[in-house]
């Protein structure tokens, strides 16, 4: 599935909560792993404001590029953010949306 680079280099991009392990599997509790690194895969809520407005991503990013002590509040870069649809499946109901994913995250 195409992906869509996203360009955040006028905006103002700020931690809304902190990195946690994704899970691939809510039920057993398995993280999900990055396919090109093996590395363990995290979420970071992130605050994206430019133009004047602002918005919520839940962005995936390869452990390897989360540096520790990042706290709600603290202003951050984001390098490769990207963008892609997808749609599944899931006991007889389809849902669908936008997944966001990043290289690293790096704090200013």
């Amino acid at each position: 599935m195409p992906s869509f680079k996203i360009d955040t280099s006028t905006a103002v991009v700020f931690v809304a909560t902190a990195p946690t392990p994704k899970l691939k599997n809510k039920r057993t509790g398995e993280i999900a792993v990055d396919s090109e690194t093996g590395a363990n895969m995290m979420t970071v809520g992130l605050l994206i404001s430019d133009e004047g407005e602002g918005n919520l991503y839940q962005v995936s990013v390869p452990e390897t590029g989360v540096p520790e002590g990042l706290t709600p509040g603290m202003p951050v870069s984001v390098v490769g953010l990207k963008a892609r649809d997808w749609e599944n499946t899931f006991n007889g109901e389809t849902r669908h949306g936008i997944a966001f994913r990043a290289a690293s995250v790096v704090a200013v």
